[in-house]
């Protein structure tokens, strides 16, 4: 399915009561018109009438309104919370989405043709195709530098973009680093600067020539953007402080990987590195 098509494409109208994918089909055919927008334009955020989902804002409700709007019956879910799928907030998104489409769910990336995820790109390559749909807080990066939208407007418009390098060199040289751990800005086809989601800094360099579609949604401040399959993605550095991922000093104490973006957890009282995608975790433990 094309990106076009699957932004074009109207589900079934009912299931079981509800509207199907919960939204009713004005709702989300207003979410698709403006991903569209922002797939013609990427990294642009572009405003749209966010409803009141059965969830707080903030805890993903403008990514479970992409879902629901872009979602079709054939499709196949993965929803992961820090590249967990057993969460609480995981499984309850999962359930929504489910019981009110009754799409088939799954764990493996592999399997899957839409994931939604709050923080993380999945360990696994994702392919031509599929649509990854991010969760996010705070969707513009200029927000570090005014916090009011009417300039922060007017600073995309224009392309003004030095107080964020400004910002990124004070880092550097208080700090000799980017105080950036997550939502590292970044360049989308040498135009906008956006916000990726607060992925770590790991997953940023996977943005850029990805074949899948990247699809963002704010529900809190009411906008969505997006990063088209194979589009360039560059994250904000100078050229003598090269761009840096996290580095671990010792691999997963599940699996062993040393390839994979590792979290801090207690496991018998012992601090060790575990990986944060699990489903990954998993599969490498019992192909071991």
């Amino acid at each position: 399915m094309t990106v076009v098509s699957r932004l074009l494409d109207e589900a079934p109208a009912t299931r079981r009561g509800y509207a199907w994918g919960y939204l009713d089909e004005p709702s989300k055919r207003e979410v698709r018109r403006a991903l569209l927008k922002a797939v013609c334009i990427p990294g642009h955020q572009v405003p749209f009438a966010s409803r009141e989902m059965p969830v707080a804002r903030g805890w993903g409700s403008g990514g479970l309104q992409i879902t629901l709007s872009v979602i079709q019956p054939d499709d196949t879910l993965k929803v992961i919370d820090q590249g967990d799928d057993s969460s609480m907030n995981a499984q309850a998104l999962r359930q929504l989405v489910a019981e009110t489409t009754g799409v088939a769910t799954t764990t493996d990336v592999n399997l899957a043709t839409v994931v939604q995820t709050r923080h993380r790109v999945p360990e696994d390559d994702l392919g031509e195709g599929q649509v990854l749909v991010f969760q996010v807080p705070i969707a513009d990066p200029l927000r570090v530098i005014d916090p009011r939208p009417s300039v922060t407007r007017r600073m995309h418009s224009e392309g003004d973009y030095a107080g964020v390098w400004l910002y990124l060199y004070e880092d550097t040289a208080r700090l000799g680093q980017s105080s950036f751990a997550h939502s590292y800005p970044v360049e989308v086809e040498g135009g906008y600067v956006m916000s990726p989601s607060p992925i770590p800094r790991w997953d940023v360099p996977r943005l850029d020539d990805a074949p899948f579609l990247a699809l963002y949604g704010a529900g809190r401040e009411a906008v969505v953007y997006a990063v088209p399959p194979h589009t360039r993605v560059a994250p904000l550095s100078f050229d003598d402080r090269p761009f840096q991922r996290e580095r671990f000093d010792r691999p997963c104490r599940r699996c062993g990987s040393s390839v994979s973006y590792l979290d801090e957890q207690f496991v018998a009282g012992e601090l060790v590195l575990v990986c944060s995608d699990t489903d990954w975790c998993r599969r490498r433990q019992g192909a071991s």
